[in-house]
């Protein structure tokens, strides 16, 4: 029996990974066909090369939902004359001719709102010539007969082999010191490479000190690094290209310090770029200005779509340590101090933290200083409306709505003066004064002083919607509470926000998707 479902979706960075909740409310019925949003990655191959992987992931629509059945015909015709693509799961499926069956049950409840409905592997033919191009379509029909097609592109490349000639870097750096960072490109395959594309990933420490017309970067809020660059070089057979001078990081000035970042520069040609992105693109889009970063020659020097045949070779890892002392000291926040109303009504609140410096929080590295915010609720009030980035202690649902206590928690980076607010509604169910806990928890982290990292609400429901204590209650909170939560005070805060980010790529460009437990019946 298909089991009720969260809805969450895994992603991640090639060397960084990342979740993205979501909610997890009952379910009622099994999603459609129709109702099903479906992903697989575009994939170019090369005679001779590496098999590549081709997907088909699932995923809901809505949170109300549990998964059912499903059957997915995979029809290979149009690729069949250039590339062999098969089942690449341990669960057979059948085959008749060039369609391939498979039966998928959902079997496991993991808090995943997405499944994989069909391993793929697909190789390209010895026989295939560049630029032969053809489409995979999937066809998923649900357990009512209802169905939707999805389609995938298959392409033959011509095999080059790019490589990173600094295959590691150790970098030393100081609190809004510049490091230059020389990094080259060879060709060791036997056919020219026609254009490439740099893809650059990596720790809050590694600030670009220019931002290039050329290249594309991650919003300036962003609490990691990454930006693609396009080069119109061509390299022939055991040539080689290097950036030029002008290329290299900045350390922010609030890093935490002292810290250490990793990040990692792939090389990719046009067409491996192209599909990295096919999938779940990069989060880049802030093109620059700062006049154009080049690729120049180091070495002796058709234009067909080219794909590389050895993936092993294309990576810089760059390990940053950056020296300095320099910490962070955040402060929990709860507004209005004091929340008043009549009985069955709702009162808005808002509990988060707010920096107060000298460092950012939330970055990455040894000294980050990451916080979670918990709200704990006193009886007499329910919370009707939860913020999906807060979920209830326990069992751990975003946007449950009920809960007593909520533990809050988001990946955003923090400058100094900015504060990150969670928004709830409560309502007010029985007479008297109440208090409502904030405290502050820390993933990584030392606080600078701890003695701020808890407020305290005040709530007031009357019978009349009068302002006075209506009393009943001893206003030290419900005794549904949390009573190992102190009592400090309420804080005030300051009133600047940003938006953060979470990138959807990593350091080679490619999404990771937790597998969901899935059982084939051929």
């Amino acid at each position: 029996m298909p089991k009720q479902l969260a809805r969450r979706w895994l992603a991640g960075f090639g060397v960084v990974g990342v979740l993205l909740a979501a909610s997890a409310i009952p379910a009622f019925a099994a999603p459609a066909a129709e109702d099903l949003d479906f992903y697989a990655k575009d994939v170019v191959v090369a005679p001779g090369g590496p098999a590549k992987g081709s997907n088909l992931f699932a995923r809901t629509r809505t949170s109300t939902m549990e998964w059912g059945e499903y059957t997915v015909k995979v029809d290979r015709s149009k690729v069949a004359g250039f590339a062999d693509v098969e089942n690449a799961d341990s669960n057979p499926c059948t085959e008749s001719g060039a369609i391939l069956t498979c039966k998928v049950v959902a079997e496991e409840n993991d808090y995943y709102t997405y499944i994989t409905m069909v391993n793929l592997v697909v190789r390209a033919k010895d026989s295939a010539t560049p630029d032969q191009q053809g489409e995979l379509k999937f066809t998923v029909t649900d357990a009512e007969g209802g169905s939707t097609t999805y389609h995938s592109t298959v392409s033959i490349g011509e095999g080059v082999d790019l490589a990173a000639i600094e295959q590691g870097l150790q970098l030393t750096g100081v609190l809004g010191g510049t490091l230059n960072v020389p990094l080259t490109v060879a060709n060791r395959g036997e056919k020219a490479v026609h254009d490439v594309v740099l893809y650059f990933e990596g720790g809050y420490g590694f600030g670009p000190s220019k931002r290039y017309k050329n290249c594309e970067y991650s919003p300036a809020d962003a609490f990691r690094h990454a930006f693609a660059c396009r080069f119109p070089n061509t390299i022939e057979p055991g040539g080689a290209a290097r950036l030029d001078s002008s290329f290299g990081f900045t350390v922010p000035t609030d890093d935490p310090a002292p810290n250490g970042h990793t990040g990692v520069a792939h090389w990719y040609t046009p067409a491996d770029w192209e599909e990295s992105q096919s999938f779940n693109p990069t989060r880049l889009g802030q093109q620059g200005t700062e006049g154009e970063l080049r690729l120049e020659p180091v070495g002796p020097q058709s234009r067909s779509l080219q794909t590389d045949v050895n993936n092993q070779n294309l990576s810089t890892v760059m390990r940053l340590q950056v020296s300095g002392d320099q910490g962070a000291e955040v402060a929990a926040l709860g507004t209005p101090a004091t929340a008043t109303g009549k009985v069955g009504a709702t009162v808005p609140l808002k509990v988060g933290y707010v920096n107060n410096g000298p460092a950012a929080v939330d970055v990455d590295g040894a000294k980050d200083l990451r916080a979670r915010t918990e709200l704990s609720l006193p009886s007499g009030v329910t919370a009707v409306r939860v913020p999906m980035t807060c979920s209830s202690y326990g069992d751990w649902v975003p946007g449950k709505p009920g809960a007593k206590k909520y533990r809050c928690g988001e990946h955003k980076r923090l400058a100094q003066g900015e504060k990150i607010e969670y928004e709830f509604e409560l309502r007010l169910d029985e007479a008297g004064t109440r208090a409502a806990q904030v405290r502050l928890t820390f993933d990584t982290g030392v606080d600078l002083n701890p003695a701020n990292d808890s407020a305290t609400i005040t709530i007031i429901a009357s019978a009349d919607g009068g302002s006075e204590d209506p009393g009943g209650d001893d206003g030290q909170g419900g005794g549904d509470t949390d009573g190992s939560l102190p009592i400090t005070g309420a804080k005030a805060g300051l009133t600047a926000g940003i938006g953060g980010v979470l990138l959807a790529a990593g350091a080679v460009g490619f999404v990771v998707a937790r597998r969901r437990k899935t059982r084939f019946v051929a």
